[in-house]
């Protein structure tokens, strides 16, 4: 039978054969990342994302992976275009956020794939956060005043042409992080990721042909949007705004606003964020192309359904983010945690001008933080450093029927914990605790989700950064529902307090060997009000 019906176009069965060859694509080279990576926050955390796109670099297919990750790497693929023409076997190496990336940690490599001669047919691109990129403090998310703190800033640069690694490129990268060994092992495992979507690319033009290929991931970009645009027609008409804040920058400076106005009308949907707070001392600078990454996430998860999620799918949304604000920020901005914490809030305060438009509808406020924590220092077990890094889930906001889940991450971010028998077994710390934080989801008719509680012992004298939000006030409750618990972060074993010292949400600090960092994080808002008890 043709793939393809009479008139040329797929039909729906064909289309959703090459939706999911593409996608299973883009996961195969997710599981070869993961596989043979090196550090723990990639193959065990899974901390690492993977797409396919077309030949101008459009987003054709995506993995199930992380969707800050996911959502910006368009602009990544876009800033390595620049560098054309290609040759098989090249490989685009890139972090800068100002330049395709988001914040430093995350490495982005991009490669083209061949399926005839000429120019490249499309192009496969994997982001891992790693570890250690070297900058002021390991795990490179210092409390930073500028970028230049916070890490090696690579523009996009090739790392492996025609099939042979670029040594010189290699030697620059390795001596500026704190963990060479781990680096080189986790770039390998992304050039082998790519050289596994390339393989499978190709198989596929072999089995059904080079041009039939192409013409699918075309025509799944113009399903997409035909089906967004179907959904938007749904919804009514109008403009809603809302507004949250960030506790602070980590510097002394909050909160720090994020207004939103979102218009939505004529099959198209519009998020201004025209009266938020220009960008800030502190690391909590977000560059647009994450920005628009949340906002992306937004729309598919309020739109729902099963259409494929590529490029097509957000032609319908204009994100408007004013240059120089926290949700755009221009160099020389630290952006360590625009990425991880902002991207958050983002969320936050899209859903709720959404809730406006769409009441009855649109859940309450998750725990809006990844609790990053980050521990570096000298192993005294091999001789050499190590980094530590670690975000931590916490509770999902109950909805208009249903409680919120307890103990995972939310919204931006789609990763594992780290498990202890990895944790203890990679670096000198100790598992105190791992427990869900009973009692920290807001009240309501379908009360908010539980936060975690996690406890790490150092085992020697370490540099500890911790970058979370929600310690001022907890998420928002909706339709009369109460907010979650504020998370708290406490250090035992460093002051004369049996109870250990309270700490800010965002805080950098020399510890001995036998502190314990103890990080609570939030509870998920309730949904509506809770029925009095007879």
């Amino acid at each position: 039978m043709s793939a393809r019906t009479r008139s040329g176009s797929f039909d729906g069965v064909a289309l959703a054969l090459y939706d999911g060859l593409f996608a299973a694509a883009a996961e195969e080279m997710g599981v070869a990342l993961m596989r043979t990576a090196h550090s723990p926050n990639i193959k065990e955390r899974l901390d690492h994302s993977c797409a396919v796109f077309d030949a101008r670099g459009r987003l054709v297919a995506q993995a199930a992976h992380i969707p800050v990750h996911l959502g910006s790497l368009p602009r990544a693929v876009e800033a390595a275009l620049a560098l054309g023409p290609f040759r098989p076997g090249d490989a685009v190496v890139l972090n800068d956020p100002y330049a395709g990336g988001t914040h430093l940690p995350d490495i982005t490599l991009v490669t083209p794939v061949f399926l005839g001669r000429g120019r490249p047919d499309f192009f496969v691109a994997s982001r891992a956060h790693h570890a250690d990129v070297g900058g002021a403090a390991p795990g490179s998310m210092p409390l930073a005043r500028e970028i230049h703190e916070e890490g090696l800033r690579i523009p996009p640069v090739f790392l492996q042409r025609a099939g042979r690694t670029q040594d010189d490129v290699l030697r620059l990268v390795l001596a500026n992080v704190r963990t060479p060994d781990e680096r080189r092992a986790d770039l390998a495992a992304q050039l082998g990721a790519q050289a596994t979507g390339t393989r499978r690319l190709a198989e596929y033009a072999k089995r059904r042909g080079r041009a039939e290929l192409i013409r699918a991931a075309h025509a799944l970009m113009d399903y997409s949007g035909r089906q967004v645009r179907a959904g938007l027609a749904k919804l009514p008409w109008g403009r809603w705004r809302f507004a949250d804040a960030l506790d602070d920058d980590g510097l002394g400076r909050g909160p720090v606003r994020i207004a939103v106005t979102l218009t939505l009308g004529r099959g198209r949907v519009r998020v201004d964020f025209t009266g938020s707070s220009a960008q800030v001392p502190g690391p909590v600078n977000a560059v647009e192309a994450v920005t628009r990454a949340a906002c992306a996430y937004v729309l598919r998860c309020v739109l729902g359904g099963s259409f494929p999620v590529n490029d097509g799918a957000f032609r319908a949304l204009q994100v408007i983010a004013p240059a120089g604000t926290v949700v755009a920020a221009r160099p020389p901005a630290a952006v360590a945690a625009g990425n991880v914490e902002t991207s958050q809030r983002i969320v936050d305060a899209v859903l709720g001008a959404f809730a406006r438009a769409l009441p009855g509808r649109i859940p309450a406020a998750s725990c809006g933080t990844m609790n990053n924590v980050l521990i570096g220092g000298a192993d005294p077990r091999g001789g050499g450093p190590f980094a530590y890094y670690e975000t931590l889930g916490g509770g999902h906001g109950a909805g208009p029927g249903w409680h919120g889940a307890s103990a995972l991450q939310a919204h931006m971010t789609n990763t594992r914990n780290t498990p202890i028998e990895a944790l203890e077994h990679a670096y000198p710390l100790r598992v105190v605790a791992t427990r869900i934080r009973r009692g920290s989801g807001g009240r309501g008719r379908f009360r908010g989700g539980d936060g975690i509680v996690r406890a790490l012992e150092l085992l020697v004298p370490a540099r500890v950064t911790v970058i979370s939000e929600r310690r001022a006030r907890g998420p928002y409750g909706l339709a009369g529902g109460e907010p979650g618990r504020p998370g708290e972060n406490r250090v035992q074993g460093y002051s004369i307090s049996r109870t250990g010292e309270r700490l800010p949400g965002k805080f950098q600090m020399d510890l001995p060997r036998g502190a314990v960092l103890t990080v609570a994080s939030p509870g998920g808002g309730g949904f509506g009000r809770a029925r009095r008890r007879r």
